[in-house]
Formats: C-alpha cells, structure tokens, sequence
C-alpha cells in the first residue's frame, strides 16, 4: 500500500538558478519599472516586478519565499514610484504567495498557465490596489477597467515572452 502511494505521488521538481540571476533579474525589473514610465509616459502597461515574482515564485514553489520575494520587491517599487509605501507590497505578497502555492499544486511548467496566472494576478493586484486606496486609506482612487485589462494583457505578454529566457537560466541538474 505505501509502495503505491509513493508511486501515485508526483514528485515536484523545485527549479534553482545561479546566484546573479537572483540578484540581478529583480533589480533589473525594479529598475526598468521606475525608469520606463519616465521614457514612455504614465501608461506604461507592464508590471515587471510583479512578472518576476510570479515567475520566481511559480519555479521556487515555497510560499515563504515567494512571500517575501513579492513584498521585497512592492516595497521597492513604492519606494521609486508615486505609490503609497506599502500597497505594492500588500498586492505582490498575496501574489507571490499565492504563486508558489498553485505551483506546489498543480502542474505549471505549462506555458500557457503560467501566462494565463500572471494575467489573473495582475487583475488581483490591480483590485488589491483600488481596495487599499478607497477602503483601508480612504483616497478618491478613479477605477479604469480597460486600462487595468489592457495592462494585465501587457504582463500577460511581457511574461510570454520573458519566462522562457529566464527558463534558460535555469541550473540542470
């Protein structure tokens, strides 16, 4: 009986990556973030932060981690933008949290869920945001539902097209 519960149990496989890509990926987006709305304007439809919690989170599958990836990173990026401190931080910690509890769950080296997660969660960040502003902090926030959907498309895209470098970097065992 336990022979055939150990054979019915997956095995998950926990991804790791050298030292640098840890260190200089997140700062990379973090960096990108505060500069890019400078560049291009204030409709800039990507959260790169939130991408790479999502992608970190999803290849590290610990909860803990992603956790503290996704509030290190939010309270970063409140720190270079007009943001209130702490409200990226409360919206990439649910996210990475709720990240690497789906991976340890089900199967996302699929491609397309892990686009269709970053999608979903750029939507729960975005409502995570209008409910600190108006709720917790009691601020006028103006919703824009097509804006936050085009922006949620534009990680949607953005993580399409940078998980597969970022799977590159990956240590083979």
């Amino acid at each position: 009986m336990s022979v055939l519960a150990a054979n019915d149990r997956r095995e998950i496989e926990v991804h790791s990556y050298p030292l640098l890509v840890y260190a200089l990926v997140p700062l990379a987006a973090l960096v990108l973030q505060a500069w890019l709305p400078r560049l291009v304007g204030p409709y800039v439809w990507f959260d790169l932060p939130l991408v790479v919690t999502v992608y970190f989170s999803l290849s590290r599958r610990n909860p803990l981690q992603g956790m503290l990836l996704g509030a290190a990173l939010g309270l970063f990026e409140d720190a270079l933008s007009h943001h209130a401190i702490g409200v990226n931080g409360i919206a990439k910690t649910v996210a990475g949290f709720l990240c690497a509890s789906i991976g340890v769950r089900i199967d996302v080296e699929n491609h397309t869920i892990r686009v269709l997660l970053t999608f979903l969660l750029s939507l729960l960040c975005s409502g995570i945001y209008l409910f600190i502003y108006r709720v917790l902090l009691g601020m006028d926030m103006e919703w824009r539902g097509f804006t936050e959907l085009f922006a949620a498309i534009g990680n949607g895209l953005l993580a399409f097209l940078v998980f597969p470098l970022l799977d590159r970097a990956q240590i083979r065992e």
